[in-house]
């Protein structure tokens, strides 16, 4: 079976965060939509998503496919849900399509409202599923146990070495990695430590936790789950019920909390992201459809900050704030609570950061990492430039 993951009307709700990348590969839990779906299928996915993405994710077609929704988790059931579907059927859960076989011809023609008059089928799960980009840290604590249960099933942990304090018995350490020194509290949730990473001395851990593959927890760290630090990602200071994506740096004591960072970030020495407003009332949060501020039904929200943006040492960021891709933000005071994309300033005001200058630094920080800024990535960037 070929199975393709698209982009649904949800995508322009989940930006800044889709800008550079397609729905299925957010990270929630420890893995991405992608992995996880790919972990329960045992087969690759290709994806359908907006056509300048398409360059780096382009579609596999075949006579016979199964398109699944890329802001839905997968599970057990669902997933047998899914295979069972026949050709020309629709699986939904209330108003959502979850996903639906189809022949290579109506591939084409694929449209979330033009299936409504197919052969529905209500699923009797209910998927955990990603519509705002606040879900993915409200909904972390579930996707972390999830993701715990399928890479632990029927494995043994690597040793915890004996310097550390053990409570609870939900540890899982993957092989190569280092823990020294440190307290790992998994009495109310896992907590998960990838392959080849570290966790230095004097760290203090509470889960649900999820440490990403050669990322680092610095020295005398506060975590507090339910977070997750993606793949070659460094983090100090204290952290709340917050997901880095990968790539990304916040290594340097300071406060963040509810927050979700995404891929080639850097926040300075002793930034601090505020959570919580003074009046305790419900955060709103940028949107990008509505183009202005809507509810989040939350009490506690911090920043949501778009790929390849950094802020410099001291900065503050009030609750409730949106920051673009390629943003660098400086400056005394608390910055706004949007800052749009490809912007150079703080809260005396903004220059456009030019494209050249943010192509140029993205290819010294994937050199830093060993890895190439591609012709491919480069064009993305282009791209969303200009859309803006």
């Amino acid at each position: 079976m070929n199975y393709i993951l698209f982009d649904n009307f949800w995508r322009s709700n989940l930006l800044p965060l889709t800008y550079l990348r397609p729905v299925a590969d957010i990270r929630i839990g420890i893995l991405t939509i992608r992995e996880k779906w790919e972990k329960y299928l045992g087969e690759p996915t290709s994806t359908l998503t907006e056509p300048y993405l398409r360059r780096k994710y382009p579609i596999v077609e075949a006579d016979d496919n199964i398109v699944i929704n890329g802001s839905v988790c997968p599970g057990p059931e669902l997933l047998e849900e899914i295979k069972s579907l026949k050709t020309g059927e629709v699986l939904h859960h209330e108003d959502i399509i979850i996903a639906m076989r189809l022949q290579r011809m109506d591939l084409e023609k694929l449209d979330e409202e033009s299936m409504e008059g197919e052969d529905m089928i209500e699923s009797k799960t209910d998927p955990l599923k990603i519509t705002n980009t606040w879900d993915i840290f409200s909904r972390n604590d579930r996707a972390i146990r999830e993701d715990f249960s399928l890479l632990t099933a029927g494995r043994k942990s690597a040793p915890i070495s004996k310097t550390n304090q053990v409570i609870g018995n939900q540890v899982f350490i993957e092989p190569g990695s280092k823990v020294e020194c440190s307290v790992l509290n998994s009495h109310d949730g896992p907590i998960y430590i990838g392959k080849d990473a570290e966790v230095m001395e004097g760290s203090l851990i509470r889960g649900p936790f999820a440490l990403g593959e050669h990322a680092v927890v610095k020295m005398g760290a506060k975590i507090y789950g339910p977070t997750t630090i993606g793949p070659y990602s460094k983090v100090g200071g204290e952290v709340n019920n917050s997901v880095f994506f990968g790539y990304s740096n916040k290594a340097h004591d300071g406060f963040m909390g509810h927050s979700v960072i995404a891929e080639w970030c850097n926040l300075g020495a002793d930034t601090n992201i505020s959570n919580l407003k003074n009046n305790y009332e419900q955060v709103k949060l940028w949107n990008y459809t509505d183009k202005t501020f809507v509810e989040t039904g939350l009490q506690f929200c911090g920043l949501v900050m778009g790929d390849h943006s950094k802020c410099g040492i001291n900065t503050m960021f009030n609750t409730g704030t949106v920051v673009g891709i390629n943003a660098n933000i400086f400056g005394s005071g608390y910055q706004r609570n949007f800052v749009p994309s490809f912007v150079w300033g703080g809260t005396s005001g903004y220059h456009t950061y030019l494209i050249d200058r943010a192509i140029a630094v993205a290819r010294v920080v994937y050199r830093r990492r060993g890895l190439e800024f591609t012709g491919i990535d480069e064009q993305i960037l282009r791209d969303v430039y200009v859309l803006l």
